[in-house]
């Protein structure tokens, strides 16, 4: 064939070759598998570890079982910061804390000491009626001791306010929180936590705010990585709930923004009597109603995600559920969160606080699946010390402490911070 011959068939063939449009490949494989779009902002190989178990979980993995389950936790996991904080600060601050039933504190939680109602009751007086608003915005010594409660689980001069709580089923004060609610209906409450919500979103990031005598954050912000996560399991297939250890009301509140109705909220479930917050608890996995022994906390998170999610009823609750049947994926930032990640089967999404136990157990990464990432906002700095893995990163039920332990029962050493920025 002659040389012009040659180049013509050569350019008719190259002609009809077919030529990708600009992103259709990317619309493609988005069809089939949605990404995340931030992954870059994510530390190391945490998104690819996240994809994948999105890849082959999802939609496009091509199983057409139940769907697959991600749960995450919310305070300091999807937002910097904590909806319980923001909310009780916003709640002294304008006049919200009720005088508890008989103007009793006692009645608030069955662990409050003795030592505990008799601080409260002493800095809040008796002169308010019972079920009436505490005049904490002026009352400082009252808001004081409420600060104190809530944040050191001490009085103001360091005495213990609860005493006698199983610690892998509840922590008293993030109950408390719930329970200070009684004699509200629980719409009044989401009312409330939707009014401090638009304070906390208002305030720049690094705002604080005077609470009694105290200066405290005023400020709360969606994670836009986490945020990205969620949007990108629920276009996968994924059912994707928030299980946090704050009052159910006050998450129901958060968690729409980023694509979770409140009908996928797990938190502290109040009980009521007549519409109206009772101060007690539903219970889970044999633990009874109103017992108030037991929540969103630890082994708790454990449980009311068997019970609520994958229909696990009774004392097999308390168990860890069939591999088949637990969460995918699941997200938290605290030692609250660990055994909730413990069950997650694909990847397990730790930030970074410094929480003992957590972080013994993520370092460690026995199994691979474990996906440390700096907090987005404000990250901590490297930790100067080792994790104490190996004599005191676990809590006991009863508050004492002793070594992490992995499945197999040998003993987690101790661990160096090394995700950090």
């Amino acid at each position: 064939m002659p040389r012009f011959l040659r180049a013509v068939a050569l350019a008719a063939a190259v002609a009809v070759v077919p030529v990708a449009l600009p992103g259709a490949a990317a619309a493609s494989t988005e069809s089939r598998c949605p990404q995340l779009r931030l992954a870059d902002h994510w530390y190391g190989d945490n998104a690819a570890k996240i994809q994948k178990v999105i890849d082959e979980r999802g939609r496009c993995g091509g199983t057409h079982g139940e769907r697959p389950v991600a749960v995450f936790d919310w305070d300091n996991t999807v937002i910097k910061n904590d909806i319980s904080d923001q909310t009780v600060f916003w709640m002294i601050r304008h006049d919200k804390v009720l005088q508890p039933r008989n103007k009793d504190w006692r009645t608030t939680s069955r662990f409050m000491t003795a030592a505990g109602a008799a601080a409260l009751g002493k800095a809040c007086g008796t002169a308010t009626p019972a079920g009436k608003p505490l005049p904490t915005s002026k009352n400082v010594a009252c808001a004081d001791e409420l600060l104190s409660v809530r944040k050191n689980a001490k009085t103001s001069t360091g005495e213990e306010v609860f005493a006698g709580n199983n610690r892998r089923y509840m922590e008293a004060a993030y109950a408390w929180v719930a329970q200070i609610n009684a004699g509200y209906r629980p719409d009044e409450v989401r009312a409330i936590a939707r009014q401090a919500r638009a304070a906390a979103l208002l305030a720049p990031v690094g705002a604080t705010q005077k609470v009694g005598s105290s200066t405290q954050v005023a400020w709360i912000r969606y994670y836009p990585e986490i945020k990205d996560l969620v949007t990108t399991l629920n276009k996968a297939g994924f059912s994707t709930w928030v299980v946090s250890a704050s009052p159910k009301e006050f998450a129901d509140v958060w968690g729409s923004a980023i694509g979770i109705p409140p009908s996928r909220t797990l938190g502290i479930y109040s009980q009521t009597t007549n519409g109206r917050i009772n101060g007690h608890l539903e219970g889970c996995g044999g633990h009874a109603d109103g017992a108030d022994e037991i929540m969103t906390y630890i082994d708790g998170k454990r449980c009311y995600i068997n019970e609520r999610i994958l229909g696990i009823r009774g004392a097999k609750a308390m168990e860890a559920a069939p591999a088949a049947k637990r969460q995918a994926l699941a997200g938290g930032d605290a030692t609250t969160d660990v055994t909730m990640l413990r069950d997650a089967t694909g990847v397990r999404v730790t930030l970074n606080r410094n929480k003992d136990e957590l972080m013994c157990r993520a370092y460690d990464n026995a199994d691979g699946k474990w996906a440390v990432n700096p907090m987005f906002i404000e990250p901590f700095p490297a930790l100067n010390r080792a994790y104490p893995c190996s004599t005191t990163a676990y809590e006991n039920a009863d508050g004492t402490h002793g070594p992490v332990l992995r499945d197999d029962g040998t003993i987690i050493p101790d661990q160096r911070d090394t995700v950090h920025p």
